[in-house]
């Protein structure tokens, strides 16, 4: 098996290394700063790894589908992380090689396709094709670090029949503008940032208020499972084993304790911020730093530090507060 991943200026999308490591380490790089995204790539997961480098303005899916789908002829089985990039490319890419593709998997062997189904509340077997393509779902499957395992990059050259897709087949959109994700509404999977409720906070009237610090810092609202069965917050913003799996890059927790179905969900945060009375509890303990105070209080000063007064002051929130 062998992952296709599309790098933008040399940043692999979510889901990237675990795709990788589904296919034993072969990875096909394929896009802009390839080079810098292997060097990324072999911190987490060694292997073998394929550059292609394609001169492009932004991600264009029916020209890197023309570009990738030669070098795919002898490759029968193909992952490609669910990522909002891959998941553009890879009907393309099925569509030009002719194979049936698996969306929305959750493991993938060359026999078995095991594929989340009704919101992921559904796991349906399949048995493949001897060629398809899959998807997999970021966050699901993680990476095993492999110390002492070779690594080895080998540049491709683009092959001149395909460099653009045929004539009067399907063609890339004109891009008139790229709007930023809103926060409000982004899925929590791809968020960069996420600020999460959790059952220190006092009511639901606080959701609203964690939602316009959020949206301040440009981060997305999440919440632990207490939170949404209270029915504070709509399940699709659960973070967890029965909810969403995250990965932000920044994490701010408020009332979380921390249990272990809802830390095992976070993936591995860069930074990680919790607040919480209890000094000793699992969220205090995993975070980068620890704010001994009370969640809801600390939420009401932090609506007064950027802009926003909390209930009964005067004035508004600011906009672009960064």
């Amino acid at each position: 098996m062998i992952a296709v991943v599309v790098v933008r200026d040399g940043v692999l999308p979510q889901g990237a290394d675990e795709a990788a490591a589904e296919c034993g380490g072969r990875v096909l790089l394929a896009g802009s700063g390839t080079v810098m995204a292997a060097e990324a790539l072999a911190t987490s997961l060694a292997g073998q790894v394929y550059l292609l480098e394609l001169a492009a303005t932004g991600f264009q899916p029916a020209h890197f589908a023309a570009a990738i789908a030669p070098h795919l002829a002898g490759e029968p089985h193909v992952v490609l992380p669910a990522s909002a990039d891959g998941r553009d490319l890879a009907p393309r890419l099925a569509a030009l090689l002719r194979r049936p593709l698996h969306a929305g998997a959750i493991a993938v062997t060359p026999s078995r396709v095991d594929l989340a189904r009704n919101g992921g509340t559904e796991l349906h077997r399949a048995t493949p094709a001897p060629e398809f393509l899959a998807t997999l779902l970021p966050g699901v499957r993680g990476v095993t670090p492999c110390p002492g395992a070779e690594h080895t990059v080998e540049v491709l050259a683009p092959l001149p029949a395909a460099a653009a897709p045929a004539a009067g087949g399907p063609t890339d959109p004109t891009v008139v503008a790229v709007l930023p994700p809103d926060p409000a509404t982004i899925d929590l999977s791809e968020a960069p940032r996420i600020v999460a409720a959790g059952a220190g906070l006092d009511g639901p009237e606080r959701i609203p208020q964690l939602t316009a610090v959020g949206r301040a810092i440009g981060a997305s609202m999440g919440a632990t499972r207490v939170v949404t069965d209270r029915g504070w917050v709509p399940h699709a913003r659960q973070i967890g084993t029965t909810g969403v799996v995250v990965d932000p890059s920044l994490y701010l927790a408020f009332g979380i304790s921390g249990a272990v179905q809802h830390t095992s969900g976070l993936g591995t945060p860069a930074h990680t911020i919790s607040v919480n009375t209890d000094a000793h509890c699992p969220m205090m303990q995993m975070a980068d730093l620890a704010v001994v105070a009370d969640a809801n209080e600390t939420l009401d000063h932090l609506e007064r530090l950027l802009g926003r007064p909390a209930e009964g002051d005067a004035g508004t929130m600011q906009e672009g507060v960064a």
